[in-house]
């Protein structure tokens, strides 16, 4: 088994400033004093939480066009990837996350790793499902869901440039193939640099197929 990862092996491989290495590590602060009150991640992964969380979102950034503004992160958690992709520098993000304790820490991070720009981060304490829609450039998603409901979730958000992030895991292709009954979509596997068996889904052009239920 490998060390940890320390934050500055992080940064190294992450070639992220000393200053926004200074904000992921109040965030890091914080959650590990949240987490003995608040489930916020799994306990088994606090021991590695630079590779399992921080690394594990940041691998995404480089994926973000260039061009890309608006980011909206289904079922934000404990803030992964959305937060740690709004630290990195994506202009506009948009947390989704209906648990209210979930949502103080969320609000609380953002403040101590000083993203208090107005529209910078924006938190919706409240299912998607909720939300009054608006065009989106990138759709990211850890865990929360299988990918045809995350698509589901997405689809009122989607322009037709938008491009979704999703790490998956050991049951992406079975993922896909109940995906694919009811969506036409281009998708490109990139390989985790945090977990063997994990792949993330770079998924652009979406369309519903006609007939197909939205049900979720």
């Amino acid at each position: 088994m490998s060390s940890p990862l320390t934050p500055e092996a992080f940064a190294r491989l992450t070639f992220v400033s000393r200053e926004t290495l200074d904000r992921l590590e109040r965030y890091a602060a914080l959650l590990i004093k949240w987490q003995k009150a608040i489930n916020l991640v799994g306990g088994d992964s606090l021991g590695d939480l630079w590779r399992r969380h921080f690394l594990d979102s940041a691998q995404l950034y480089p994926l973000v066009p260039p061009q890309a503004r608006t980011l909206l992160d289904l079922g934000s958690g404990a803030g992964f990837p959305g937060l740690v992709l709004a630290i990195l520098g994506v202009p506009e993000v948009h947390l989704v996350e209906s648990d209210s304790r979930k949502a103080a820490f969320l609000r609380e991070a953002a403040r101590v790793t000083g993203l208090t720009s107005p529209g910078q981060v924006t938190l919706h304490s409240r299912r998607v499902e909720q939300l009054e829609p608006w065009p989106v450039d990138v759709i990211t998603a850890r865990g929360c869901a299988d990918l045809d409901k995350l698509l589901t979730y997405g689809e009122p958000f989607l322009q037709p440039e938008t491009i979704c992030l999703f790490p998956k895991g050991r049951t992406v292709n079975e993922e896909l193939t109940r995906a694919e009954k009811n969506w036409t979509m281009t998708v490109q596997r990139r390989s985790s640099t945090t977990d063997a068996s994990g792949v993330i889904l770079q998924i652009g052009h979406i369309r519903r197929e006609p007939g197909s239920s939205d049900e979720t």
